[in-house]
């Protein structure tokens, strides 16, 4: 094993992860030192820019807080928590107004209002777009603003390895370097935001570093998790060969895309009511039972329009045009791909994890609002909301800034391997594992079937991600195995209980 270099790293917050959730929280901790360590070759990297659908807030005339609430929660399978439902759709309009005043460029509609859009679920529309490429518009923001703000320095090609726990608090991050060389981070406060664990399965819309990094290194720590089996399947992922596989948004099914036999002929759920604004857990197991008895199912975009295609769709028809495919004239085919992962880090309102000194925010934490099923559209919300929270809270609660901001080191030759990177070979085994035991429909057998096979990969999985994927997969497993009911994204077929159980809780007064 290499030695740690002799000098540690110091800021007053340390941020592992570079997406929107990781860089919300590093604007809001000013005046506060911070250090971003992220693996990516820059600021803005993960699934944030990946997103297509847009950001679900309350905006638009006769909408709410309070039915964005009721919306979030009726997809929530039960397990929503009100309290944190209504801070995240209470915020949610203020969120829009900070991307705006740093320059966001979201659709307009003649009038120069935002365009909003409806998606699955949604009573009403609410969904605030820059095209299909609204993660992307986030990104580039907050990257702008990170880049210009003094307080903020990005330390690239860096994998955090993991947590470093003095007497009971995490006091900073062991880090690997691209040519293998190790050190400390060293802060009064370690932020966790480092994204989902799609790249587990083998067919996901997440980026290559979506391994469950964050959740791993929480859990050798000894950090709460909770609600790890809860994995949304998108229902319109691109059906091909591509990985990951391209997202076809919702907006486009908004737009008036439906669903469709290979013939053309509408295909509507079992009930025979509509398919293309359903809840995404109902439309992901419907899509999966029409797979798995060899049907196929296709997006028909032709009555969207060619023109409107082009100029409000860039990324669907990039992803066809890759596929061979032309949306405006043909059939899209989709397959559920694993997308979001609803379970996490274990935080209360402030992001606060259960080991003093470490937070954690975005999609690598379990903040409450997403349940057991997430309403489409409020990933990047609760990114924006809760990263802005945890960086407030910091800023309040740490003081006056104790550390100099660091000096990033000179970032080394990107075009070389990072060291930590899985044997491909092993990471397509794995994933191809999970992708059978963890999919759209579960059970016992294929569970244990699948603790099995994570147990002769353990042997191979030394350090680095695939380390973390082998042991974010047995916990996922493992609390699937656990969970003997279906419940919104999570359905056990092997359970004579199985059912889409819907509780909606009230909303606290």
């Amino acid at each position: 094993m290499t030695p740690e270099t002799s000098s540690p790293v110091r800021a007053d917050v340390v941020i592992v992860g570079s997406g929107t959730a990781g860089l919300s929280a590093a604007l809001a901790c000013a005046p506060l030192t911070v250090a971003i360590v992220t693996k990516t070759e820059g600021i803005g990297g993960g699934a944030s820019p990946l997103a297509r659908g847009g950001i679900a807030a309350a905006m638009g005339p006769g909408d709410s807080p309070e039915s964005h609430a009721a919306d979030t929660i009726a997809a929530a399978g039960g397990l929503a928590d009100p309290d944190a439902v209504r801070e995240l759709t209470t915020a949610g309009p203020r969120a829009i107004a900070r991307l705006l005043a740093r320059g966001a460029q979201f659709d307009r509609d003649p009038a120069g209002r935002l365009a909003l859009g409806r998606e699955a679920a949604h009573a009403m529309a609410r969904i605030v777009h820059s095209g299909d490429e609204t993660g992307a518009e986030v990104v580039r923001t907050l990257a702008r603003a990170a880049a210009a703000a003094r307080h903020v320095a990005v330390f690239p090609s860096e994998f955090a390895e993991d947590l470093i726990v003095t007497r009971g608090r995490v006091t900073g991050v062991r880090v690997l370097r691209r040519d293998g060389a190790r050190r400390r981070f060293l802060a009064r406060a370690v932020v966790l935001a480092t994204g989902g664990i799609g790249r587990l399965f083998a067919a996901t819309t997440n980026p290559p570093e979506a391994r469950g990094d964050g959740l791993a290194m929480a859990a050798r720590a000894g950090a709460a998790l909770a609600d790890l089996e809860f994995v949304q399947f998108h229902p319109t992922a691109l059906d091909a060969a591509i990985d990951p596989r391209p997202l076809i948004t919702e907006a486009l099914r908004g737009a008036g895309a439906i669903f469709v036999d290979a013939d053309g002929t509408r295909a509507a759920l079992d009930d025979g009511s509509p398919a293309e604004l359903a809840p995404r857990d109902v439309v992901s197991c419907w899509l999966e039972r029409r797979r798995a008895s060899g049907t196929r199912t296709f997006l028909d975009a032709r009555g969207v329009g060619e023109a409107r295609l082009r100029s409000g769709f860039h990324s669907v028809i990039a992803a066809c045009a890759a596929a061979g495919l032309d949306p405006a004239k043909e059939l899209i085919p989709v397959a559920p791909a694993a997308h979001y992962h609803m379970g996490g880090i274990v935080v209360d309102a402030r992001g606060r994890a259960s080991i003093p000194g470490l937070l954690a925010c975005g999609e690598v934490s379990r903040t409450g609002v997403h349940g057991a099923n997430r309403l489409a559209s409020n990933s990047l919300l609760e990114a924006l909301v809760f990263g802005e929270i945890v960086g407030k809270d910091l800023e309040a609660e740490l003081g006056p800034p104790t550390s100099p901001v660091p000096i990033p080191d000179a970032v080394l030759d990107p075009a070389a391997a990072p060291c930590w990177l899985p044997d491909p070979d092993d990471e397509a085994v794995l994933r191809r594992a999970v992708s059978r035991g963890l999919g759209v429909f579960r059970d016992a057998v294929g569970l244990r079937r699948l603790l099995a096979a994570l147990e002769e990969l353990a042997p191979k999985a030394g350090a680095g991600e695939l380390w973390n994927m082998v042991l974010v997969a047995r916990l996922v497993a493992t609390a699937a195995l656990s969970r003997k009911e279906s419940r919104g994204s999570h359905r056990r077929s092997d359970d004579p209980r199985a059912a889409d159980v819907r509780i909606r809780p009230p909303m606290a007064s």
